[in-house]
């Protein structure tokens, strides 16, 4: 507040109060926390810059203006959402940090990914470390207030009980804040049925108060478990009530079990407020249980409930007029319909009882009856069709029968392929990804095959896929059996490089010593005069003549030279016009 600070007034505070405590913190997938109104409905501010990956947990703190976050990103961050930026951030995890939780006195911090740690919140170092579970931690929550333990002082944390759930953990465990640091496992749990996934509690107050547990499980289920927190128990605790929802199932129609989404216990601890139903509509209802028996089912009609009603304004199907030149298709599976034939307005029904004395109808008789010519009726010759081949792979799958799926998935041709893929139900692509998949483990021969296959299924049904939101679990086996293909082709090529090297130089050795010998002898030899030869000899001679002949032996090369020049002067048509100057330099 920039401007001049007044007191505020009674009713302005409790105002101030209320408007924080209508906010709703909704943290989003790519990192964002959002603050929603839920008095004027509408998104009132957005918290941004903390975290880079999926939000997993948020929690206010006492304080109101203060809020706790964390994420994939491995990270804590403490929020102010009053000027909505970050007041701190810490690595809370080697993973990501799926869960926290904010002590009684709002000084200490519980955060969780697999390994739970406790954080002092005014120095942000860790105080206590506990082992956790085996998988991602996705409930905590605080059981006691105050230590059973009242002769010691208490501190704010020490002696406190907290329990934690996990996915994929059929066990809750409960974990005791000790003084020192030596103790890290879990003091005791408590066994359901299957993973849990709604979790609420009373917390105990008073030493002898017993802690009340409601676990929800991802099979419908509402345990209910009552016990004081009193030290270590070695075997984990069984629940004292289960409650199941089920239909009335009248008349013929049996009675058939419906989800319990959520359970909250009520502020006088007693009575139970259960979500049952469709999540997208669906049933709160206020209950008071009778924990006294081991197992409740609960009737409840949730078809009239969820009747979902439709508006006949609002669809704009138009039903087709009909020409009688048009041809009505049967529907069914493609392939295997008949054209339907109305009978004629002049015929009756004929009556199914036969009068006595006339004799019974043939079966040849009985098919003309049907529309059906018994003449037309043939067993199929050579291939099927793509259209019978898609309905012979969709009954391959559905009835898992290896001799269709051969005679199907064997085949070389692609344009059978695409047509069968592009015709085959929706339905039936995630079933053939995994049968492709189990047999691009198999034969390699087998594997090219299914290669093609798995070409056309992601090419025509990429749009259906992309939708799936469990596509990366799905396609998990067929992935590292790619990878496991690919990671050998480097390898496989080098080898095949040398080895093409090393043939080819064998074969051309090979042919080497094939070829039979040439006689290299020269038949004929031509022997040139050069005037190399001629000077040696003039050398020669020279040798031998004495210093008297030196002097002639130059005037005779003179006199060749002068020759040899007029001969080429005569040959380029330039020769002296006076004879008189030849005779003098003679």
């Amino acid at each position: 507040q920039d401007g001049p600070q007044r007191k505020k007034r009674k009713s302005e505070v409790g105002g101030e109060v209320d408007k924080q405590l209508d906010i709703l913190a909704i943290g989003t997938a790519v990192g964002s926390i959002l603050l929603y109104s839920t008095v004027k409905g509408e998104l009132q501010s957005k918290l941004d810059g903390g975290h880079d990956s999926r939000v997993n947990c948020v929690r206010w703190h006492q304080e109101s203006c203060c809020l706790y976050s964390c994420s994939d990103d491995k990270h804590i961050v403490e929020w102010n959402t009053q000027t909505c930026k970050v007041k701190c951030k810490w690595k809370g995890d080697n993973s990501s940090v799926t869960c926290l939780c904010i002590s009684p006195d709002g000084k200490m911090l519980l955060s969780a990914g697999r390994t739970i740690k406790l954080w002092d919140l005014e120095t942000k170092e860790v105080y206590r470390h506990f082992t956790g579970h085996a998988t991602s931690v996705s409930s905590l929550m605080f059981t006691t207030v105050k230590p059973t333990n009242e002769s010691k002082p208490f501190d704010g944390i020490t002696g406190l009980y907290f329990l934690s759930g996990a996915i994929h953990d059929r066990l809750l465990s409960v974990w005791y804040i000790r003084s020192d640091r030596k103790e890290k496992n879990a003091v005791m749990s408590f066994t359901v049925t299957d993973e849990p996934t709604f979790v609420d509690l009373t917390v105990s107050e008073v030493k002898e108060e017993p802690v009340k547990l409601a676990v929800v499980c991802r099979d419908g289920q509402l345990h209910l478990f009552e016990h004081i927190l009193n030290g270590y128990c070695k075997k984990p605790l069984t629940s004292n009530c289960t409650v199941q929802i089920a239909t009335p199932g009248d008349g013929d129609s049996t009675p058939k079990p419906v989800p319990i989404l959520a359970a909250a216990f009520c502020t006088d601890k007693q009575s139970l407020l259960l979500v049952y139903g469709n999540a997208l509509q669906p049933v709160i209802e206020k209950v008071s249980l009778n924990t006294s028996e081991s197992h409740i089912c609960l009737v409840r009609d949730i078809q009239k409930v969820l009747s979902l009603k439709t508006d006949a304004a609002v669809t704009k199907v138009k039903t087709p007029v009909v020409n009688s030149d048009a041809k009505v298709l049967v529907p069914g599976i493609p392939g295997h319909s008949t054209a339907v034939k109305t009978p004629a307005l002049g015929k009756e029904k004929k009556k199914n009882k036969r009068k006595p004395g006339e004799t019974e109808e043939s079966i040849e008789e009985r098919l003309g009856a049907l529309d059906i010519d018994v003449s037309k009726v043939k067993t199929p010759g050579g291939l099927p069709q793509t259209d019978s081949f898609a309905v012979l792979l969709v009954q391959g799958l559905e009835s898992n029968d290896a001799e269709i799926l051969n005679k199907v998935l064997n085949t070389r041709k692609e344009n059978i392929v695409k047509n069968t893929v592009a015709r085959m139900p929706i339905h039936a692509v995630i079933p053939l990804l995994h049968e492709l998949t189990k047999r691009l483990q198999g034969n390699p021969y087998s594997a090219s095959l299914m290669v093609r296959w798995l070409k056309s299924v992601f090419t025509v049904h990429a749009s259906y896929l992309s939708t799936l939101p469990d596509l990366i679990p799905q396609l998990g086996m067929l992935y590292q059996l790619m990878e496991s293909r690919v990671k050998t082709l480097q390898k496989l090529s080098r080898l095949h490089g040398r080895l093409f090297i090393l043939v080819t130089q064998v074969a051309a050795s090979q042919t080497v010593q094939d070829v039979p010998e040439v006689n290299q002898t020269a038949k004929l030899v031509y022997e040139d005069e050069s005037s190399e030869e001629e000077g040696s000899d003039d050398e020669m001679i020279a040798d031998k003549d004495s210093d008297e002949n030196w002097d002639e032996d130059e005037e005779k090369e003179e006199q060749s030279d002068e020759q040899d020049m007029t001969v080429e002067k005569e040959i380029n048509g330039d020769s002296d016009l006076e004879p008189e100057n030849e005779s003098e330099e003679e």
